[in-house]
């Protein structure tokens, strides 16, 4: 946030009246003679930092500092850096070089606040980012790094680096195999800069002043925290006094970067936890101990828990943990108005089997993939188990593969997505990409659903047509389906063009986020 202030200008006490005219004379005349002491004051410390003696009765020593003659080095850091502060980034650069003693206060946090740096994609410009990250990382609140865009888009080559790819001697195919190679390269000193950055700040004070905020806190009650770059640490929460955990309503801590078997919370310290009615985890985290302490007498009902299941924290982290049926049996007769949201990312199909427990209040439910697709199984075990809770279902793949989109319904009868509109009978929002969606089936989900299905986005690339509806030279096949589907929904409908244009694609946690954060304010 920033704030400007206007000061106006000191008005003369009086000045709109005769009486004050005096008293207007009387200010005037003291400033002049503050104008005077500061000029005098000015003048003394110009001669200071030229190294003269002052002339006159006064003593020999007098402006001596620690037994030598006052200088430019012998000047208290204070005064350095207040004199720093009236100069450019540039001028205080040349200024430091003066002495050690002047370089030492050049990097004082209230210097740099924010700080642009402009770098090309060049290995030479590693040792300069160092410096600076080791100079300014811990304390910056405000960093920008640019990158030459000539130099990116180039591959890093020029006229005289050996950046030009000579077609004569290898053909298209030498050609691009090296222009191939010179981007890699190139990617990866991007990434090397990019990482020096990344490993600098997470030292940053902003981790402490985080913790501070908890220390200091004495009415809080919603605390969230997402995909943070670290800043949230397993030993934050102990920065909390017991009565403000008594009194916290919402608690979402969310980070996939915890190395190992940390965890941000434990069972232990979610007993003091006992007014919470909202709570977002890692999924690895939310194990069967922490379940019970939930289901304890001297908890409120737990209403809505959001649950995060990442490829990387399932790779590091156990499973064997994680409640079994009963403890989500027990857990929904203590919270009968309990809601859950699972987002679940490059998770494999054998993992869900194991996470996707029958007795789970499955509200909503997103699937994100670049390496693992859903399969149609999944999808029918969903629409089987959480007929009765299911609202949102978001299904996205951005997996490379030249075949095409894999086809949910194949070998199968009926369409798992058909189904999943036939039996949850709650469902509002349905969200596709990636998966191949048949026109006459998305047709029928639209007429199944009804007015009910409050969102419908399904990317046009995912729409697929029958042969029979192509052949047919008398109806246009996708003016059909756009007509179809705006009279299933009683709305008008049309499929997503732009898939950039939508956070749930191209930033599925920050959609994650929000969404949990929307799904748990509604209670």
């Amino acid at each position: 946030m920033l704030l400007f202030l206007s000061v106006p200008q000191p008005r003369p006490p009086g000045a709109r009246t005769r009486a004050g005219a005096a008293r207007v004379a009387r200010w005037r005349r003291q400033r002049q003679r503050l104008r005077l002491q500061q000029l005098r004051r000015l003048r003394g410390l110009l001669r200071g930092l030229r190294g003269r003696p002052r002339t006159g009765s006064l003593r020999r020593g007098r402006m001596a500092l620690c037994g030598q003659a006052a200088g430019a080095a012998s000047l208290p850091s204070e005064l350095i850096v207040h004199i720093f502060s009236f100069l450019s980034a540039s001028d205080r650069l040349r200024a430091s070089a003066s002495c050690s003693h002047w370089r030492e206060c050049l990097f004082y946090p209230a210097l740099w606040p924010q700080l642009r740096i402009c770098l090309r994609v060049s290995p030479s410009e590693q040792p300069r980012l160092e410096f600076l990250m080791r100079k300014c990382g811990w304390f910056v609140r405000e960093l920008r790094v640019e990158f030459a865009a000539e130099n990116y888009l180039s591959g890093g080559g020029g006229p005289g680096d050996g950046g030009r790819v000579d077609t004569r001697t290898g053909g298209e195919e030498v050609e691009a195999l090296q222009l191939s190679t010179r981007w890699l390269e190139v990617l990866r000193t991007y990434l090397e800069l990019v990482l020096c950055v990344l490993v600098s700040i997470r030292n940053n004070r902003i981790q402490q002043l985080f913790e501070e905020i908890l220390s200091n806190s004495r009415q809080l009650k919603w605390l969230s925290c997402g995909f943070m770059l670290e800043i949230v640490t397993p030993t934050s929460l102990s920065s909390l006094s017991n009565s403000i955990a008594n009194t916290m309503e919402h608690l979402s801590l969310l980070d996939n970067n915890i190395p190992g078997n940390s965890t941000l919370i434990t069972a232990v310290e979610l007993e003091q936890f006992v007014n919470l009615r909202s709570l977002a985890l890692d999924f690895c985290d939310f194990t069967a101990e922490m379940a019970r302490v939930l289901t304890d007498n001297n908890h409120v009902p737990l209403q809505r828990l959001s649950l995060l299941v990442h490829n990387v924290s399932v790779m590091h982290k156990s499973l064997d943990n994680m409640p079994n049926d009963e403890h989500w049996k027990a857990l929904s007769r203590k919270s009968t108005n309990l809601r859950v949201y699972i987002m679940a990312f490059d998770i494999k199909s054998e993992d869900m089997l194991k996470i996707l427990k029958p007795s789970i209040p499955l509200e909503r439910i997103h699937f994100d993939s670049y390496i693992t697709c859903v399969s149609g199984a999944i999808v029918d075990l969903i629409s089987r188990q959480y007929d009765k809770f299911l609202t949102h279902f978001i299904l996205m793949n951005d997996v490379i593969d030249t075949s095409g989109f894999p086809d949910l319904s194949d070998n199968r009868n009926e369409d798992p997505l058909v189904l999943l509109a036939w039996r949850c009978t709650k469902l509002s929002l349905l969200a596709i990409h990636g998966y191949t969606v048949w026109a006459h089936n998305l047709i029928a989900i639209a007429r199944l659903r009804g007015s009910d299905l409050k969102v419908l986005e399904v990317t046009e690339e995912s729409i697929d047509f029958d042969q029979g509806e192509l052949a047919d030279q008398d109806v246009d096949p996708v003016h059909n389906l756009i007509e179809q589907v705006s009279l299933g929904l009683g709305q008008p409908w049309h499929a997503i063009m732009d898939i950039e244009s939508l956070s749930v694609f191209t930033e599925p946690n920050r959609h994650f986020y929000r969404e949990m954060q929307s799904f748990s304010e509604d209670i």
